[in-house]
């Protein structure tokens, strides 16, 4: 099998913290998008409520199978963001 754009991809979701209940998750989007390694992309995001106003962004996030350390590299720089708390991965998928 050639490498390529039909390689397996792998798909992670992270609920991502923020540092306190007025961030602008505009803003924090932006950053995530920017912090990227390359190869990685976001396929989309959701805000889910954990409790007395504050929220917690959740983010999918699409990267190439075939590239060793890029799972643990994306971890450290989500985490690396000035407005994020701490990140918590909620799920790990293989997909095409």
């Amino acid at each position: 099998m050639l490498r390529g754009e039909n390689m397996a991809k792998i798909v992670v979701s992270y609920k991502i913290f923020p540092t306190d209940i007025n961030v602008d998750f505009e803003k924090l989007k932006q950053a995530i998008k920017d912090c990227l390694p390359p190869h990685v992309e976001v396929y989309g995001y959701s805000i889910e409520p954990i409790a007395f106003g504050l929220n917690a962004l959740v983010a999918h996030i699409i990267l190439p199978e075939d590239k060793s350390g890029i799972l643990e590299d994306l971890e450290e720089k989500l985490k690396a963001i000035p407005e994020v708390s701490q990140i918590q991965t909620l799920m790990v998928r293989r997909t095409h």
